[in-house]
């Protein structure tokens, strides 16, 4: 990339359109950035590295409000690094989606009448590879949209070559190590997507359903289990209760009779049993439950699967063939005729699973899969936050990491899918199982054959930030950019994707961790602060917003609501806000530039200096330091809101508006001015380059006539600070802030001239006499002048004669009126908080609100009475 210290300058203009128009800027600007290299790292560069791996979106996704979100402020990250000097990287890349693509695929094969059985495996792949070649990433055009400046000759793919080849080294080092190991157990299953689903891919939501307690067994040896899934007692192979329980104690160890079927099963003592839940007996169904799988193992039980992968009944019988729920009608039914129902209650609200992409309902399912030992693993990922060597931000956030890193189970990582990374283990005719790594020649001859199932597409993800720098190979770009910096994510996915790559980074890099900092964010919702979902009808395309208004303000708009782990709403208004913001620096850099603002040269000596220039250095630089400490601590809202006060009503409304007297009297005051103007936005439009990229460098550009503010180098706080002239200017701003309050309480227009005379000998004021004329629009005092009213601010007085703009007496009766008006409502406020009778039944609400009304009262009273004690007498 070009080097900060090496652009090339052409001469600075000082033409700009009279609008702003993101549409006609955006797209050619952001293609220049890109074929000038500005994005591209560096490895051999010996300047320090700064990393950040973007979580890598589905292949099948496009941009919503939370890709925006995050992309904004990593991109606002890396910007910054590389304008610091840093060789920045920030590396682009996809997830291959198992389940979604292939899900996406079969759909297409659907409306043609296949299924992939009959394409076969590998035809099958081969056609998501030309799905994901004509309709795949569409995405990373929309990150081009957003301005993302990331490294686009390193973009990866989960699935590429490379990538692969990462996943297979590090699943036979863990299988070598035997932290990976095949089994038997209760799995979540997707019956819809047919294939096995993690913990952390299951939704839970209350359902309404049933709950029906049936009577097991015959005569006196009965008892009465309570069950929401009728259907799955056809796979009981006992019933348990507490070994304390001394209702049952005599039914252990016997058999009892299972209804609906010819078989009797036992009754086992188990201390998971809660004797105090329902009626302290439950049925178990080992193959069909997680926690009767348990009981199962402890008490050698049988397990008996009843229903096939898309959850329909298997087990011989009148029920065999029906889908689970219409079994669990039937089955209810049958054991009513025989008078086995106790009691059945609907609806009955519970927790129900559900697959996080198809929404069907979950059934826990038996099943051989593979899996992750991860004691070990999570140990190391708890321990490196732990002590310090990764920080979690912010911090309170931490608890939420060791909950779940501190109480994992073993991960299964097997799916039922086509499209991913194959298991690389085979198997033998003789019951041989090899593991196969990258370099070696899987087993050949008859009978062998290769596991059929892939792995999670969490597996590769979890190796992201180092398998996407060239690893197992020791490359350059390992070497230069790993550990990462910063991995910036919302706290949602703490448990799919931080965690894994916490306990996959130390495993596979010995150690190191995979970033040193964790920075959490919040989840993108309307401007109610409610969730943006599909069935509210309030989900928002960014793309439309970035055509209406620009990718600057909707960057803006997200870079200032992003408070730490805390969520962000946002509306059109507010990016209608940042538009106007966007709009106010063009204009306000256009009149700069027609009034001879300049960077040439170095800056004045602050003798030359008047107040005004030295007040608005000693806060640019107050500004710089302010938001490098916000930038640290990854406090986006608070430096976007710093740089938008400042340089809104700082500079634009205030600075500007006081240098206008000075430019229009020309001279070595002038040109003073001009200097420090252009050192103002110069070092302003770098400090917003990072948020808001576009409309920065085509201003900044203009300004000095330098190649790009991309590469420009990031403002240092100097050190100048001048606290007198701060002061002097507060005073000036109070003055102006104080008669503009008095002439619009009086009905004056804001342009209306009004005569005055002013007193500011011996105060600071004084050679600011100009200025406060031209922006109070008040015309110096004529012969006739009276003094109608008189205002002392700030130990200057302000003398204004509005005998020919106001109807005095009209409007000393119409402030009267209103004042009454207030002095009645705090009469009635006191009343009412004084009534000891009342504030003990009142709600607290209603005297709070109460107590504002009076707060509010007594503030118009003042006001008004301020106000007519500056009116002349009628």
């Amino acid at each position: 990339m070009t080097d900060n210290a090496q652009q090339q300058p052409t001469a600075p203009s000082t033409e700009l359109p009279t609008q702003y128009a993101p549409a006609d800027v955006e797209r050619t600007l952001y293609e220049r950035w890109v074929e000038r290299g500005y994005f591209a790292a560096d490895a051999k560069s010996d300047k320090p590295a700064y990393t950040i791996v973007i979580p890598p979106p589905n292949v099948t996704g496009s941009l919503h409000l939370g890709h925006a979100f995050q992309h904004t402020l990593m991109d606002a990250l890396t910007r910054r690094k590389r304008m610091q000097g840093f060789e920045a990287l920030w590396l682009p890349g996809m997830d291959h989606a198992g389940i979604a693509t292939q899900n996406k695929v079969e759909q297409q094969l659907a409306e043609e009448g296949k299924s992939r059985h009959d394409l076969g495996r590998e035809e099958f792949v081969e056609r998501v590879w030309q799905w994901k070649e004509e309709y795949g990433g569409r995405i990373l055009g929309q990150m081009r949209r957003l301005g993302d400046g990331v490294d686009w000759d390193r973009e990866r793919f989960t699935m590429d070559e490379g990538l692969s080849k990462a996943v297979q080294t590090i699943f036979k080092k863990l299988y070598d190590d035997e932290l990976i190991y095949r089994a038997e157990r209760i799995i979540n299953w997707c019956p819809r997507c047919l294939t096995a689903i993690s913990d952390i891919e299951v939704e839970y939501q209350e359902d309404d359903g049933e709950l029906v307690s049936i009577k097991y067994g015959e005569g006196e040896e009965t008892l009465v289990v309570a069950t929401t899934r009728a259907e799955t007692m056809l796979g009981d192979t006992a019933v348990a209760v507490h070994p304390d329980d001394e209702r049952y104690r005599h039914l252990v160890g016997k058999r009892i009779k299972l209804p609906l079927t010819d078989r009797t099963i036992p009754v086992v003592a188990d201390a998971h049993v809660d004797p105090e839940f329902g009626t302290g007996a439950v049925k178990v169904t080992p193959a069909h439950d997680p926690n009767d799988f348990a009981i199962g193992q402890r008490h050698g039980l049988e397990s008996i699967t009843v229903m096939d992968e898309r959850a329909v009944i298997t087990a011989h019988g009148p029920f065999q063939g029906l889908d689970r729920f219409e079994a669990r009608s039937a089955i209810v039914g049958a054991l009513r005729s025989q008078g086995r129902i106790v009691a059945e209650k609907r609806p009955y609200v519970h927790s129900v699973g559900h697959c996080s992409r198809c929404k069907t309902t979950i059934e826990p399912r038996l099943s051989m899969q593979w899996w992750v030992k991860v004691g070990p693993l999570a140990q190391a990922a708890g321990d490196a936050v732990r002590d310090g060597r990764v920080r979690i931000h912010p911090e309170d956030m931490s608890k939420r990491y060791f909950d779940w890193v501190d109480n994992m189970h073993d991960w299964c990582i097997s799916r039922q899918l086509w499209w991913g990374h194959r298991i690389p283990v085979w198997y033998g005719p003789e019951g041989e199982v090899v593991c196969v790594g990258p370099d070696e020649q899987p087993p050949s001859g008859e009978g062998w054959t290769q596991d059929t199932d892939v792995l999670d597409t969490w597996f590769s993800s979890g190796l992201w930030p180092f398998s996407t720098l060239g690893w197992p190979e020791q490359t350059a770009d390992l070497r230069k950019f790993y550990p990462t910096d910063v991995l910036l994510t919302g706290h949602d996915i703490i448990f799919f994707w931080v965690a894994r790559m916490m306990m996959f980074g130390l495993y596979a890099m010995d150690g190191e961790v995979p970033f040193r900092t964790i920075a959490l964010t919040g989840l993108v919702r309307d401007e109610r602060g409610k969730k943006m979902s599909k069935s509210f009808g309030n989900v928002v395309d960014p793309l439309d917003w970035m055509d209406r208004y620009g990718s600057d303000a909707v960057r803006f708009t997200l870079a200032r609501g992003a408070n730490p782990g805390t969520d962000v709403p946002i509306g059109e208004e507010w990016v209608q806000a940042s538009r106007n913001f966007a709009n106010k620096i063009w204009n306000a850099t256009r009149f700069a530039l027609m009034n001879g603002a300049t960077v040439e040269g170095p800056l004045p000596d602050a003798a030359e200096m008047s107040a005004t220039d030295r007040w608005i250095l000693s806060r640019l630089n107050e500004t710089v330091a302010e938001v490098d400490a916000f930038y640290d601590d990854f406090q986006f809202a608070k430096l976007s809101d710093s740089l938008f006060h400042f340089a809104w009503d700082e500079v634009f409304d205030w600075y500007v508006e006081l240098s206008k007297t000075t430019f229009q009297a020309g001279g070595r005051g002038a040109e003073v001015s001009q200097r420090v103007l252009g050192e103002v936005l110069d070092v302003t439009l770098k400090l917003l380059h990072p948020v808001v990229p576009f409309v920065t460098d085509t201003l900044w550009t203009t300004l000095t006539g330098g190649e790009s503010v991309v590469i420009a180098d990031w403002p240092k706080d100097s050190g100048f600070r001048d606290q007198a002239a701060e002061r002097e200017i507060e005073t000036l701003q109070s003055v102006i802030t104080e008669v503009r309050r008095f002439r619009a309480d009086q009905g004056l227009q804001p342009g209306q001239r009004v005569p005055a005379r002013l007193t500011l000998d011996g105060t600071a004021l004084a050679p600011h006499e100009a200025a406060i004329r031209q922006l109070l629009r008040l015309q110096p005092e004529g012969d006739a002048f009276t003094a109608t009213a008189t205002l002392p601010v700030a130990g200057a007085e302000v003398a204004l004669d509005l005998s020919g703009t106001i109807d005095v007496a009209a409007e000393r009766k119409r402030l009267a009126k209103d004042l009454a008006a207030a002095e009645k409502e705090k009469a009635q406020a006191t009343a009412k908080l004084g009534n000891e009778a009342f504030l003990a039944k009142a709600p607290d609400n209603v005297v709070d609100k109460i107590r504002g009304r009076l707060a509010k009262a007594e503030e118009d009273i003042t006001r008004l009475q301020t106000q007519l004690d500056r009116l002349p007498e009628a």
